[in-house]
């Protein structure tokens, strides 16, 4: 494209932008001017009324006639008569059992009596006659139309004419509409290395993903070994992964380990309630990346301005859309040469926009995943280094018991584990100390101080005891770790079950184990005490989800065959869940409800069975539940040697 091309559509981008700014301007000064107007008119009625009082107009001659009437005026179709000093006028309550309100003429008390002017002929020769002073009600009337310039019109020309005063002013230097104070400054926070003091050895489990940003920081540190041999690194690279797993602090590494400036701001902090705010800040810190480079400019929660623009909003939204392009034309205009690098991070890849992810933006993806066992235990390793640990505390053993933690999950566990030490005024943190933790992290704190009744505590021992039972005869299933019918955050008690290992991938046969474990509690309900409670909810709603996978998603029915029905249909933004429809029909909608069904009878129907062989055990942990109110994995075991 022609330099000369490129420049004219940006300047008239640019007009476009400010016409839209002052559009808005106009608008709002109307609206503001109308306000002040009522405002105004309604304060001075009230101004002029808040001590006078109405009365009929034959009231009013007949004190005319008495020369109880000083002054009257004559204003819009209405009379005002001050009254002559010294005179009283009576009120009548509205309630006949109070007593009426009286009010004297004085200068420090000055009375109005007003009421609506008639068209009598003789109320002039009256006036004169009992020599009270009055106001002509002749008025030189201003033309309506004049009047609606002066209080509406010449309002709105001049807050425009000091817009546009202050657009010229801007223009000069080089500022938009976003440009007035600080409005549409980044609120970017430059980090260098001494204020990070984050690198690569504070980031563990990460081995890939780490991998992955090294030639970022190799060419930021060689940009010329690459310019030399034609290479192009990429403009920016998407940190993608659940929330917790260390997203923000690998982008840190980056950047400390490349001893760059850090350019950190989040995706909401772009989003404002007024039209180009956003594009400006995106303007601004990419004008300030640019004067620092080499540099990394981080930007978190992208997702919230980088949303796909695909049609079936129920409205738009302006503001996130210029904003996002604005973005994309940074990222189109800027030399990586002189490496300004962009740094993403998300853990909605899905919602994104495809032109945000197309080769030449964010064109690497980089996924920051859940720790494996060996990376769960070197990020315990890493948050331990300043806490004392006791000789029996085995960080592997943790690790193994904590699949599916984030980093953060397992930076609380220690800390909590500290916190419980000091609470027990422990030199050390223990092993002991690092379980409940794990408990903690998973469930919440106990509730010692909840009063339950009896019944339902002999409803949860027996609730929790059929969820052990069941999964105890599952060997496909995770070991149960602790039964305890002690409240924890929502539940009244609680099956805590640790894997021994990580699963990559759920086999069905493991997913039908899980729904039957799940449905363990209402299975035991019903077969000992004859009832149900709904103390199964989460479970059925769990256990009923995952049929619901199993039928549309991963095609493990053998009555609906190897198809997915449901699979990216589940998008959590309202954008694309209003614009979509189901892809399939009445007929097969009811077959999957049909088979989910049958997944959720199989399995409660196992649980029964299961149930009724290890009656004997099921009875002898809920009791010991109801003596002891928490059982270990130990103890339980016990139950199932003695059968």
């Amino acid at each position: 494209m022609d330099p000369n091309n490129k420049k004219d559509q940006k300047n008239n981008q640019n007009r476009n932008r400010n016409m839209r700014g002052v559009v808005t301007l106009i608008i709002w000064a109307l609206v503001l001017t109308v306000v002040f107007n009522y405002i105004n008119a309604y304060s001075n009625n009230l101004t002029k009324r808040a001590s006078s009082h109405e009365i009929p107009y034959s009231q009013l001659i007949d004190l005319i006639q008495e020369d109880q009437v000083a002054e009257l005026k004559i204003e819009k179709g209405v009379l005002y008569a001050t009254p002559v000093d010294g005179y009283v006028y009576t009120e009548e309550a509205a309630d006949k059992n109070k007593e009426p309100k009286s009010y004297t003429q004085s200068e420090k008390t000055p009375l109005i009596l007003y009421t609506t002017a008639l068209n009598d002929a003789s109320l002039l020769p009256l006036l004169e006659e009992h020599n009270v002073k009055y106001t002509s009600p002749v008025q030189t009337q201003m033309s309506p139309i004049l009047e609606f310039m002066i209080a509406y019109i010449l309002p709105v020309i001049v807050m425009v004419a000091l817009f546009m005063l202050v657009m010229r002013i801007m223009a000069k230097n080089g500022g938009g509409i976003g440009g007035i104070g600080s409005v549409g400054k980044s609120n970017a926070k430059v980090y260098m290395e001494k204020s990070t003091g984050v690198t690569f050895k504070d980031v563990a489990g990460q081995d890939e993903a780490k991998e992955s940003l090294e030639e970022i920081i190799d060419f930021l540190h060689n940009p010329q070994k690459y310019t030399e041999i034609g290479a192009k690194l990429p403009k920016g690279a998407l940190l993608v992964g659940p929330p917790g797993t260390g997203k923000t602090l690998l982008a840190k590494a980056v950047a400390g380990e490349a001893n760059v400036p850090f350019f950190s701001i989040s995706g909401s902090d772009f989003v404002e309630m007024f039209v180009g705010v956003g594009a400006s800040r995106v303007r601004d810190l990419f004008k300030e990346a640019a004067k620092v480079a080499p540099c990394i400019i981080f930007i978190d929660e992208i997702d919230t301005i980088g949303k796909s623009r695909d049609g079936g909003r129920f409205g738009g939204n302006d503001e996130r859309e210029q904003t996002l392009n604005q973005l994309l034309a940074e990222l189109d205009g800027f030399d990586p040469s002189k490496g300004v690098i962009v740094l993403g991070a998300t853990n909605r890849p899905e919602v994104l926009d495809k032109a945000l992810l197309r080769p030449g933006r964010f064109d690497r993806q980089v996924y920051v995943g859940l720790p494996d066992i060996k990376g769960r235990e070197e990020i315990l390793q890493v948050h331990a280094k300043n806490k004392p640990l006791a000789e029996d505390v085995d960080l592997r053993q943790i690790a193994r018991g904590t699949a599916g933690f984030t980093g953060a999950d397992l930076e609380n566990l220690l800390n909590e584990a500290a916190l419980l030490a000091g609470r027990s005024s422990e030199s050390f943190i223990t092993m002991k100390d690092l379980q409940e933790s794990i408990i903690k992290v998973i469930a919440g704190p106990e509730k010692h101080s909840r009063v339950i009744p009896e019944h339902e505590r002999r409803l949860t021992a027996y609730h929790e005891a059929g969820h052990a039972v069941v999964m105890h005869a599952l060997p496909d299933l995770d070991p149960v770790h602790q039964i305890t019918i002690v409240p924890r955050g929502q539940a009244g008690g609680m099956t805590i079950y640790l894997p021994d290992e990580d699963r990559s991938y759920l086999s069905r046969s493991y997913l039908l184990d899980n729904i039957a474990g799940l449905l363990g509690g209402r299975a035991a309900e019903q077969l000992v005490l004859g009832d149900i409670s709904t103390g199964a909810s989460n479970d059925i709603s769990r256990a009923t989800q995952m049929a619901r996978k199993m039928v549309g998603t991963y095609g493990m029915s053998d009555r609906m065959g190897n198809a997915a029905f449901d699979a990216g249909h589940d998008e959590v933004f309202i954008g694309k869940s209003m614009a979509q429809t189901r892809p399939y029909s009445e007929k097969t909608a009811a077959e999957m409800d049909g088979e989910i069904r049958r997944i959720m009878d199989d399995a409660y129907a196992r649980c029964i069975a299961i149930l009724e062989q290890y009656r004997p055990q099921l009875v002898e942990v809920a009791e010991y539940l109801l003596a002891n109110e928490t059982m270990t994995a130990e103890e339980f075991e016990k139950v199932f040697r003695t059968e």
